[in-house]
């Protein structure tokens, strides 16, 4: 299938085409980078090879295997792809064309229907038939859309200066283990402070971020290849029992049944 690349194509061209829904199929080679951009139209972006991250004002969405994540209209954004090739396929949605879908930005679980759905309607010529088996497909495609599950895979963004250190620091090294005295020490607060700037900031304890952050790495990671235990080991765990039993508790499901779904 020919695929189109929208960093080559003007984003009116996509807002501005007369069809409810408006899909693209665009590859990507292993670290590749879209840089801040918005939409008019809401955006359901999937992957149907590779990860993404996707980061917004507000936060970071790691996109895993057989997820997809849900970016209003008019948010910013930008996406990176993992160290495998990236299988981008977009749905661009008019904004208000159906109730009940997303007012943020979320990663939703991809069904088999979903993801047939998706393949199927990025084949479709622009300008598809609204009255025909075109325009029936992407009207159940919409169906689907609107009853996607949520799933917790975002990280809030730290934006109190003072905090910053510490998802530098965490970001490169996950393993860090550091407790919140620790960091309020070294940066000149009490432990007090730290804990009302994190809530603050992220609507997490510190401890809570950090597994976030070690949870979406360990995602990353996992959906590149690596195994479980050397994952296990290089985000700090003890052992590999305890990174699954984090895991688990989680998402629900071990990291091989997760992947497996």
């Amino acid at each position: 299938m020919q695929t189109r690349d929208i960093a080559n194509e003007p984003l009116a061209a996509i807002d501005e085409l007369p069809r409810p829904l408006v899909t693209r199929a665009h590859d990507h080679p292993p670290g590749h980078r879209v840089d801040w951009h918005r939409h008019r139209r809401d955006q359901l972006l999937y992957a149907s090879a590779g990860t993404m991250l996707v980061q917004t004002a507000v936060g970071i969405w790691v996109v895993p295997p057989h997820r997809a994540v849900w970016i209003p209209g008019g948010i910013r954004h930008r996406v990176r792809g993992g160290e495998t090739p990236l299988l981008m396929r977009t749905v661009y949605v008019e904004p208000g064309i159906a109730p009940g879908l997303p007012d943020g930005c979320c990663v939703v679980s991809v069904s088999p229907l979903l993801r047939e759905l998706i393949l199927r309607a990025v084949s479709l010529p622009d300008l598809y038939d609204q009255r025909g088996a075109d325009g029936r497909l992407m009207r159940v495609l919409l169906d689907q859309i609107r009853d996607l599950p949520v799933t917790p895979l975002h990280l809030p963004g730290i934006r109190d200066r003072r905090l910053a250190p510490i998802a530098r620091c965490l970001d490169d090294d996950p393993a860090d283990a550091r407790g919140a005295a620790d960091w309020a020490a070294r940066l000149g607060m009490s432990a007090r402070t730290l804990s009302r700037r994190f809530r603050r900031d992220t609507g997490m304890s510190f401890r809570q971020w950090r597994q976030q952050l070690r949870l979406l790495q360990a995602l990353r990671r996992l959906a590149e290849g690596q195994r479980v235990n050397a994952v296990a080991l290089e985000l700090g765990y003890e052992s590999p029992s305890a990174f699954v039993a984090m895991f688990r508790r989680s998402l629900g499901a071990t990291p091989g049944r997760y992947f497996d779904d």
